[in-house]
């Protein structure tokens, strides 16, 4: 025979041949040879050596041990004195009844929406990861839940939990920030058909969200076309001359038409404008060759202006110095004085009033 003793945290199993035999307690025993004790702590878990249900047939030892059954479309969570200790899936698990306070939460995850009994902070706990879905709606986004492919309802920003499980959740998330659409490059015929490239901008918002995910599909795309085909129906009502000069009335038009149709897709257009138009090499030519030609006319008639009031001064003074001999004797003296101002000296010879004699020399005989 062989002796064992169990302190008071301790509890043994009897094998003998494979087969169990007894429960026994914390205090001495006795064995006879052949048989094995297999000695467990109660404050550690239990791991069965043989069957659950053979061993459950000991009245003394199934009052010891706590069976959780699990079933396969539920989880449990175990607490240890209160906190989180681990998550079990489906099977049957036994567990000391010890000083250790132990508690059990059966869960029920074949749906997806978790009830509001479990605690929303163990949900973000690394060993429920492989359990939970988690799904994130910033704050200046809305989203739309769908499972298992039909919609369910509109979700606020926050942060979201689903069970994990065969049921499929798409989250279909919208910015609902104002927007930059642009429309670059657009080949466009004007009435007479002149060819024009027109780049573009709009702003919008989204204001209906189901209307615009559930209704539409691909809003902005759809959004997009609704620009450029107002944008070219404008464009296409006015000849090239007449839609330059419109350019500036173009935004608010396209703008007052789209309004009501961006509706339809859940949209408000806050703002759309034009940035450039580019008009193709030859016409640009032909523009340039109209403008120089508009400017020589223009320079060419204030050129005329000019010589005719500069002819009409002419005659006024011509008037006036032939009524005051005065008037012609301070002519001559500014004559002599640009003359004066060419010539490094003059010898003048003979009798006679100096400025006689140089009216002589620079006035023509008549």
């Amino acid at each position: 025979m062989k002796t064992l003793r169990l302190n008071n945290q301790q509890v043994g199993l009897v094998i003998k041949n494979g087969a169990y035999q007894k429960f026994v307690t914390a205090g001495w025993h006795w064995f006879w040879q052949g048989e094995k004790v297999l000695v467990f702590e109660l404050t550690k878990p239990f791991v069965p050596p043989v069957a659950l249900d053979i061993l459950l047939q000991d009245a003394v030892l199934a009052e010891k041990l706590e069976v959780v059954e699990v079933q396969n479309h539920q989880i449990a969570l175990q607490f240890e004195s209160g906190l989180l200790k681990a998550v079990l899936s489906a099977g049957r698990y036994p567990f000391w009844k010890s000083v250790i306070k132990t508690a059990f939460v059966l869960v029920d995850n074949s749906e997806v929406e978790i009830p509001d009994s479990i605690d929303r902070t163990l949900l973000s706990k690394p060993m429920l990861g492989a359990w939970v879905r988690t799904y994130e709606v910033q704050a200046h986004e809305k989203a739309l839940l769908f499972v298992d492919g039909v919609f369910v309802r509109q979700l606020a920003p926050g942060t979201y939990y689903w069970w994990k499980n065969s049921i499929p959740v798409l989250v279909s998330k919208a910015d609902m920030r104002r927007q930059q659409l642009e429309i670059n490059g657009q080949e466009m015929l004007t009435k007479d058909k002149a060819a024009l490239r027109v780049n573009a901008w709009a702003q919008y918002r989204v204001v209906d969200l189901e209307k615009a995910m559930l209704q539409n599909k691909e809003y902005d795309k759809q959004l997009y076309v609704s620009f450029q085909l107002a944008l070219r129906a404008y464009i296409a009502g006015y000849g090239l001359d007449e839609m330059l000069d419109k350019k500036e009335s173009i935004g608010p038009v396209v703008l007052e038409q789209l309004r009501q149709s961006a509706m339809a897709f859940g949209i408000e257009v806050d703002q759309f404008g034009i940035r450039d138009i580019i008009l193709p090499g030859d016409v640009k030519e032909i523009m340039n060759q109209v403008l120089i030609a508009e400017k020589k006319a223009q320079s060419n008639t204030i050129m005329r202006r000019e010589e005719t009031a500069s002819t009409r001064s002419l005659l006024n003074t011509a008037k006036l110095m032939e009524d005051n001999s005065m008037l012609w004797k301070l002519k001559e003296m500014e004559y002599v004085e640009k003359i004066a101002d060419k010539i490094s000296h003059i010898s003048v010879n003979g009798n006679g009033l100096l400025v006689e004699q140089l009216r002589q020399i620079f006035v023509p005989p008549s």
